[in-house]
């Protein structure tokens, strides 16, 4: 959603900043996933669950997950992950080496006891230096929290959500129980950071209004649109006319296939801000989803225009100018999904399209290139190959589509050998 990824890009940056990242080299990621959670994976992307923004209250937590998050990576935990788990294994090694000798020499209850105490070490052992990570995590992200001036209260409040999941379902707040956790006790964290947060300039610092508002948007939006729309509408009731709840309400209709309702509420908001391309956007696509994709050009249009040929929303865009249907509608297409990914080479649903216009224009190399472009982004390597060796052999020998063919021929090459690899491995492994 070209709202959410905004909203997320905005509180972020200047936590990026303060960690010393680019922003522009950092990505924000957004996974439907109901549960509680975000992380790191490697490179410079953090991973948020849209069930850790159903949970929170406000912007000011979700900047306190990230913080923590960016604190993973400045860290460079993921890179050290195979410290930790090389120390476990060394542990597991010896304890079953210790293990067969006792065996060899009859004593089969010690060799058993040995072997257990020892997998017991060495799961304890990782799990501390994953604790320890955690904890350097928490600290590195209130120091961004404090460079950027965003008060710690935020992420106090959702380590106190954390805290409530824990007693609600019944973990132990020990200590013992504590060790086989990769986190530590959130009671812990809480009490570890207040001291730090509350002797911040920033703490007493009043929340960033308009974050606070795009927030309570975009999780309105997310709401009506993932989860089921009586919940929604029982969250969001009738009486309750901010923009927020007729966002969720909108995005409820329309899954219910309500569309008069739906688009009644997309007016609703779009006489509170007749400019707002989010707004468009959304009458849009309820009324191209909706079977009417002439009526969806006009606010789509604006919305496109609006932004700045957004990625996002000129891909809608251009597939409603497709959906016409009228092949007068495939010239501006081409032009506005070129634009999309010429900000967003990394857009499948664009390339998609493109490739729909180019070979309803005939022009066959040019729509089997948009085709390996999204082929190799789906993971489809086989398929990109033969898309990419058919566009290359149909246009002019040194042209930047040319040069482009061969690029995604070579990378699909490469990404097939690595999975291939992997799958080898994997058959390879015992069990």
């Amino acid at each position: 959603d070209a709202e959410t990824e905004a909203f997320l890009d905005e509180i972020s940056a200047p936590l990026i900043e303060a960690a010393g990242l680019q922003p522009d080299n950092v990505d924000i990621i957004l996974i439907n996933d109901p549960s509680i959670n975000a992380f790191v994976a490697g490179g410079q992307a953090v991973y948020i669950h849209s069930g850790l923004i159903d949970a929170a209250d406000t912007a000011e937590e979700v900047q306190g997950v990230i913080a923590h998050e960016l604190g993973h990576i400045t860290g460079g935990h993921i890179l050290r992950y195979g410290e930790g788990m090389a120390s476990a294994t060394k542990i597991t090694v010896l304890s079953l080496l210790a293990g067969l000798g006792a065996a060899l020499v009859g004593a089969g209850d010690a060799a058993m006891g040995i072997m257990m105490a020892g997998q017991q070490a060495a799961m304890g052992k990782f799990l501390s230096f994953s604790r320890t990570q955690e904890s350097s995590a928490d600290f590195a992200g209130a120091e961004y929290l404090s460079k950027a001036g965003i008060s710690g209260q935020g992420s106090l409040d959702f380590f106190g959500k954390l805290l409530n999941q824990e007693y609600r379902y019944g973990y132990s707040q020990s200590d013992e129980a504590g060790f086989y956790r990769t986190h530590p006790l959130s009671g812990d964290r809480i009490s570890a950071l207040r001291g730090v947060y509350e002797k911040d300039p920033a703490w007493q610092r009043p929340a960033n209004a308009r974050n606070q508002a795009n927030f309570e948007r975009v999780k309105a939006k997310l709401i009506g649109y993932i989860s089921k729309p009586s919940a929604t509408l029982r969250d969001y009731p009738e009486t309750d006319q901010t923009i927020p709840a007729l966002y969720a309400r909108a995005y409820a209709y329309h899954q219910n296939a309500r569309v008069d309702l739906a688009l009644e509420t997309a007016d609703k908001l779009l006489a509170k801000d007749p400019d707002d391309p989010y707004f468009l956007e959304l009458k849009g696509q309820v009324l191209l989803e909706s079977g009417r994709p002439r009526e969806s050009l006009e606010p789509l249009r604006r919305a496109t225009d609006l932004t700045n040929s957004e990625p996002l929303i000129a891909s809608l865009f251009g597939h409603a100018l497709i959906a016409t249907e009228d092949k007068s509608n495939y010239e501006e297409a081409e032009r506005v999904l070129r634009a999309a990914v010429g900000r967003d080479r990394r857009n499948p649903f664009a390339w998609y399209q493109l490739g729909v216009v180019y070979a309803a224009r005939g022009d066959t190399a040019r729509a089997r290139l948009a085709s390996a472009e999204q082929q190799v982004m789906n993971g489809e390597y086989g398929l990109a190959i033969r898309s990419a060796q058919a566009a290359e052999s149909g246009l002019d020998h040194g042209s930047p589509d040319w040069i482009r063919s061969q690029d995604i021929g070579m990378q699909a090459r490469a990404l097939l050998e690595r999975q291939c690899e992997m799958q080898r491995k994997r058959n390879c492994a015992p069990g």
